[in-house]
This record gives structure tokens, sequence and C-alpha cells, in this order.
């Protein structure tokens, strides 16, 4: 019988064909607003596996839009009730289920400073939605899984949408549009080989760069979340400068490698851990001595770098299981955290 989360993974593909269905209208309002307000830097408000969506995003917007954006600290509105001036730029506020409180004073704080406010959420109607100007459902359906996935991903769909009406990208758009067909093959794809070389590993390094990062995050968060086990993200030229002290022989290290800029520096990045001794594994063809992992290439470097993380689901869910863990009901772990 399939766990929760198995079943949430394979519904993606059908989940983001409804956002993009069903949320079009509101996402184009949104983009219209943020087109005649013409925002001079931008804002996201998140926590956990939604503000690794924003993280994705953050560079997103950075390389399309060419506006800076930034993560603001909940806890700014929550606890410390700190006035933002933002009258000169938006917000996005991503929240599942939408009534974590401080993601909502937050998001309150950034409309009554002036932003133009954008809440991306599961959940219609909720607080959070009631706090921004535009509320857009991701429409990713029920998810019983403690760990997100398929709200993981519909988050940054929206978010990519908002992006394209925006900046009235019809590349972007086109991109979005095949990437249902492009999640049915990605989520098919076996990471099997990774599991049999992990072994009883205790820890491993994610490494990503622009987009990918924050599939590095996500896929870190993860491997917490569901097997007890240690992981930690890093940008894959960071990890050089520190972290890169604890990589010795068979230490493993997974590289996120989007067809985007950053795939040639971070695949040689790869490639001179794994002549460490490392156990590293990319998912790239340009790799010559770490190992390459399947994955679908979409002809756009921003969702092919999103597709990265639908195999790694499949695997980390294959590998809660195998370790003993119950990845649909992690330990100390509930599904709605409400934070102050």
């Amino acid at each position: 019988m399939q766990t929760h989360m198995r079943q949430e993974i394979n519904e993606i593909p059908e989940a983001v064909g409804r956002l993009l269905e069903r949320s079009s209208a509101e996402l184009a309002t949104a983009g219209r607003a943020l087109r005649e307000k013409d925002p001079a830097f931008l804002v996201t408000i998140a926590r956990g596996s939604s503000d690794h969506a924003a993280t994705f995003i953050k560079y997103a917007v950075e390389l399309t839009a060419g506006r800076p954006v930034a993560s603001l600290g909940p806890s700014l509105a929550s606890i410390y009730d700190a006035k933002l001036r933002l009258e000169r730029g938006a917000a996005i506020a991503i929240s599942q289920s939408g009534k974590s409180p401080d993601i909502v004073a937050m998001a309150e704080a950034a409309t009554k400073g002036g932003a133009v406010t954008v809440a991306l959420t599961n959940t219609l109607p909720s607080p959070i939605a009631s706090a921004c100007n535009h509320g857009i459902d991701i429409h990713a359906g029920p998810e019983l899984a403690v760990a997100a996935t398929k709200s993981f991903v519909n988050s940054i769909v929206a978010g990519l949408g908002l992006l394209a009406e925006w900046v009235n990208d019809e590349t972007l758009r086109t991109a979005l549009w095949q990437l249902p067909q492009h999640f049915e093959q990605a989520v098919k794809l076996d990471w099997s080989e990774l599991a049999q070389e992990l072994g009883d590993a205790e820890s491993l390094y994610m490494l990503g760069r622009g987009p990918a990062l924050a599939i590095a995050s996500e896929a870190a968060l993860k491997f917490k979340e569901t097997s007890n086990m240690h992981a930690e993200a890093y940008s894959a030229a960071e990890v050089l400068h520190g972290p890169v002290a604890l990589v010795e022989r068979r230490f493993p290290v997974v590289t996120f490698a989007a067809r985007d800029a950053a795939e040639a520096s971070a695949t040689e990045i790869a490639d001179s851990l794994a002549a460490k001794g490392a156990l590293a594994f990319t998912t790239s063809d340009r790799v010559k001595s770490a190992r390459r992992l399947p994955f679908v290439a979409t002809g756009h470097p921003l969702t092919d770098a999103l597709c990265l993380i639908l195999p790694f689901y499949g695997f980390v869910e294959a590998w809660s299981r195998a370790k003993g863990f119950n990845p649909d009901a992690p330990v100390a772990l509930k599904k709605v955290t409400e934070t102050l």
C-alpha cells in the first residue's frame, strides 16, 4: 500500500495542471497589479518548505524581472512590531494553511507598509489571503503527509506564473504549461543507485546554485523530516569556504544542477569533490568524476531546476521506509506549525 507521501508525489503533475487552469485569472490580475506598481524591490514572507519555495521565486524574479528580492523574518511583525516602509515594493507571502500567526502578521504589516502584497496559499478563504491585496489558490489539493511535496511545487509554479504575468514573459508561460508532461516523466525517474551507495551514512551535503539552491535546501529538509538524517544545503560555491573540510572519503554529496548558466561551475565543483574521494552525485551530463543522477531537461532554466525535486521526493520517500520510518508522520512534527 502506498504512503500518503508517495501518492501526493504522484499527484504533482495533475495538481500543477489544475493550478494553471483554475488560477490563471487571479495570476493575471495580480501580475497586472505588479506591472502597474513597478516595484523597485520585492520581499518574501514564509517559513519551512514555503521559505524554500520563496528562495526559488527570489532567484527567478532577480534573473527575470531584475528586481532585488529579500526574505523578511516574520518575527519583525509578530515579536518586534517593527514598522517597515515598503511603499516602493511588493511582497509575496506563502503559507499552505494560510493561518500561521507570524506569517499573517508580517503579511498584514507589509500591506500596511504600502507594498502590493500577494498570498500564495492552499487554503481559501484564509487569514493570509485576507491580509494581502491578492490571494492566489495554488490548488495543490489535500496534503495528508506531514512532509510537504505538491504544495511546495505548486507554490513555486504559482510564483513563476505570477512572474510571467508581471513581466509578460511568453517563453516562461509556455514552459509552465508544459510542466505537467515534464513532471509525468520526472516522477518516474529512478534514483535507487543513490540509495544503494548511501549505506549507513549519517550526514550529507546537498548543493545547488541559483534556483537549484532552493531545491537543495528543500531536499536537505526532507532528509531531516522523513528520515531523521542530518543533511545540510550549501551553494556549490559556498561549500568550498569551510564546509568542504568535513568532506572525507565516501562523504555523500548531491549536487542539483539545472541546464542554466550555473551548470558548468556546479558540475566542476562536484567533480572536484569526487576527486577528493567524496560520494558525489550530480544531475548533469557534464560530470567527469561525479556520478550522474537521472533528470528531465525541460528546455527552460527555471522549470528545469524545479523538475529536479520530483525524483528526489520519490527517492527520499523510499529511503525513509527502507530505514524503518513512516514518511507520512515524522516523529515530533505536525502538519501545520503555528509560530508567533
